[in-house]
């Protein structure tokens, strides 16, 4: 019966410390090239990785009317990267293709600069 609650006790051990993963706080700017629409009126970004989701856009702020849009948002995140869409005027971009891939970068700010609609 000891050898048995033993074994247990170990196994339970293993198993409640080799699950967690370890997490890292990740930066990250988007900056979004436009200058191809015409008449923007509302930029966003939807993602996995909270403070974003698919849910809903998280609004994009104008650095240059019309043409160039930016956010800048940190996170926790046991992942090496983390996927996004741009939306423009309530029509997502790349439609029917995979999401856009972004690596982080091994310091503590990543910059992703993209073109709406184009890889």
């Amino acid at each position: 019966m000891k050898k048995t609650l033993v074994i247990i006790a170990i196994i339970f051990s293993l198993l409640a410390t080799s699950c967690v993963q370890k997490t890292y706080k990740k930066t990250v700017v988007f900056t979004l090239d436009v200058s191809e629409i015409k008449n923007v009126k509302k930029v966003g970004i939807r993602g996995n990785d909270k403070p974003l989701s698919w849910d809903y856009d998280t609004e994009m702020k104008a650095i240059k009317k019309d043409s160039l849009y930016q956010i800048t948002l940190t996170g926790e995140t046991g992942y090496k990267f983390t996927e996004v869409k741009f939306v423009v005027n309530d029509t997502f971009e790349l439609q029917n293709e995979d999401n856009r891939r972004v690596d982080f970068s091994e310091k503590d700010t990543t910059f992703y600069n993209a073109k709406f609609n184009k890889r």
